[in-house]
């Protein structure tokens, strides 16, 4: 084979060896098969959060095999095929081969990124919070297209989205939106996603001037009922008001959405569905979320300040800048991953960004460790 064909296979070789070691290759067909024990335990569901914790763990060693196994089969059968195609002196069987293998290269490098998702929370689903910051009705206005981004991208991966309290903005936008991204790895993805986000334009609000706006976004993994999270009744304040969405429409006729306060963190968080007591529920695991979330920051070294909601959205804690004037720019300013295709981000097309925070974050992490170790 040439060179380049070598290389492309030891790529996929190499992300392969990365997905067998993150799922133990050599017991996951055991561990599987214990699984599958418990599942058929008739007592299985006496014990809700359990069973779905068991339920999803089987799913996810189920998905790494299924994923590592076809992988392997088709840089098998692509090899193959280029050996008898260079044997019979077939050049199209060749190309061809070479093309399948150079996309099987992506969608390993891929599923290597996801396999490196293994923190405690990264399956969960998520909470996404996009807040207008500095700027105005520009900055509303800048929320909403953010809130469309990331719905668009969440449609996207097939995960489903649940509108779970929005606000507004005086003239456009909105002021603030809160939803609840359901989806394997949800929050894996999203958490790279938390902090300031700006855009420069030229504003389309009649000023025709070159405008600066800013959002926050925080992303909070939806805690699982095994995982505890106590929070005293003396802490938290509950208000009900009457929702109600854009253009000041009522969405309900009475009082029945729900804001918490925990007046120990300043946390806020609210929910507006149609029953009050099924906000009550929303807004109670939005709070464990975010205690959940700033519990797990004060254990870390990287402590990402946006998810205690200290002060506005504006010049500081900076991710991300999007330029549409005088030029078309899309920059990540952790990872200086970046493109000129900002119609392509703004319509949800942002793995390129998460994959290179989560590499910047793995590979921190892997420096760390080695440092550890000496």
């Amino acid at each position: 084979m040439r060179a380049e064909i070598q290389t492309i296979v030891a790529d996929i070789e190499k992300s392969l060896d990365l997905l067998a070691q993150r799922m133990n290759w050599e017991t996951a067909e055991f561990r599987l098969e214990e699984f599958n024990a418990r599942v058929e335990d008739p007592n299985l569901w006496d014990d809700p959060a359990a069973a779905q914790k068991l339920m999803r763990d089987r799913q996810s060693l189920v998905d790494a095999i299924d994923t590592y196994k076809a992988i392997k089969q088709d840089l098998d059968d692509s090899v193959e095929l280029i050996e008898l195609g260079e044997m019979e002196e077939d050049e199209e069987v060749v190309a061809d081969a070479e093309e399948t293998l150079k996309a099987l290269k992506e969608k390993a490098a891929k599923k290597e990124l996801e396999a490196l998702l293994d923190g405690e929370t990264d399956p969960n689903d998520a909470f996404l919070e996009i807040k207008a910051g500095a700027g105005g009705t520009e900055a509303c206005d800048w929320a909403s297209m953010l809130a469309r981004m990331y719905v668009r991208w969440a449609e996207s991966r097939g995960f489903t989205v649940d509108l779970q309290e929005e606000q507004a903005g005086a003239e456009a936008g909105i002021k603030s939106a809160t939803y609840q991204i359901k989806g394997h790895n949800a929050y894996g993805w999203l958490k790279s996603e938390s902090g300031t986000h700006r855009l420069v334009r030229i504003s389309p609000f009649g000023k025709g001037t070159r405008e600066t706006s800013f959002a926050a976004v925080g992303a909070y993994p939806v805690i699982d009922d095994n995982i505890e999270i106590e929070v005293n009744p003396a802490d938290i304040r509950i208000d009900t008001y009457r929702s109600s969405g854009a253009g000041g429409q009522h969405v309900n006729t009475t009082d029945s959405a729900v804001r918490i306060t925990h007046e120990p963190t300043g946390i806020v968080v609210t929910s507006s569905e149609k029953s009050q007591h099924q906000n009550r529920d929303i807004a109670m695991k939005a709070l464990k979320s975010r205690l959940y979330q700033l519990e797990l920051d004060r254990r870390n070294a990287e402590v990402n300040a946006l998810h205690e909601a200290k002060g506005d959205a504006g010049w500081g804690n900076q991710i991300r800048s999007y330029v549409m004037q005088p030029y078309q720019m899309v920059k990540d300013l952790r990872t200086n991953h970046e493109t000129a295709d900002t119609k392509g981000v703004l319509d949800g097309d942002l793995d390129g960004f998460m994959a290179a925070t989560l590499a910047m974050k793995v590979a921190g992490k892997s420096r760390a460790d080695a440092q550890g170790e000496d």
